[in-house]
């Protein structure tokens, strides 16, 4: 198995490569903790990543219906009326489980779901709905969210095309995308795929190819 300039071979049936900088580029593990600002401008916006909204499966976005109530009770005011869902131009997306994408609703500058300053909190309704009702997160949170800055496309493990816009994809101490994506990646897609990218990630350290 080869190791290109961009790309690493991963012993992997539906997933055969992925980007070689999964495993040498970086991003903070606790968003939550981190205070994002815009590379570009250094202006600070908190839960940056998350402005413009996400791709939701139609799956997912029965799942996350199905908690409406318990989601509902920790959104924020202004949200709790409006329609969650783009469904104006819904997508193709035969990397998805049911083969078609719509968007989440975007209100006040963010993703209808993200708390506001005059909250308490910080973050995604339906993650906090999760942990106070005690249900997985995991399985109704959409899958784009919970791997970024990873992505993938129908045979490669690839970094976020807006990866390299945010704050948190610049501190020097964090951990590799691959490290900080792992878990994510064996709930969704299984424990074969992590040992496929483990052993990439030893060719890639084997190599001694700096983590930027």
């Amino acid at each position: 198995m080869s190791v290109s300039e961009s790309v690493v071979a991963l012993d992997h049936p539906r997933f055969p490569r992925a980007e070689l900088a999964i495993f040498t580029r970086r991003v903070v593990a606790d968003c939550m903790s981190h205070r994002c600002t815009m590379h570009e401008t250094g202006a600070v916006k908190l839960d940056a990543c998350c402005q413009h909204g996400c791709d939701v499966d139609l799956y997912e976005r029965a799942a996350i219906e199905a908690h409406a109530d318990e989601i509902r009770e920790v959104l924020r005011a202004d949200a709790r009326a409006e329609p969650w869902f783009d469904d104006t131009d819904p997508e193709l997306d035969p990397d998805t489980r049911s083969g078609t994408v719509v968007r989440t609703a975007v209100l006040g500058g963010g993703c209808l779901f993200l708390a506001q300053p005059e909250q308490s909190a910080r973050g995604c309704a339906i993650h906090r709905a999760a942990v106070a009702n005690g249900w997985d997160y995991r399985s109704v949170k959409p899958l784009v969210c919970q791997l970024f800055p990873l992505s993938y496309t129908s045979d490669t493990i690839v970094v976020s095309d807006d990866y390299e816009d945010y704050s948190c994809a610049y501190e020097r101490d964090a951990p590799t995308l691959y490290r900080v994506a792992r878990e994510a990646l064996a709930f969704h897609f299984g424990d074969a795929l992590v040992r496929a990218c483990d052993a990439a990630e030893a060719r890639v350290r084997a190599r001694q190819l700096p983590v930027i």
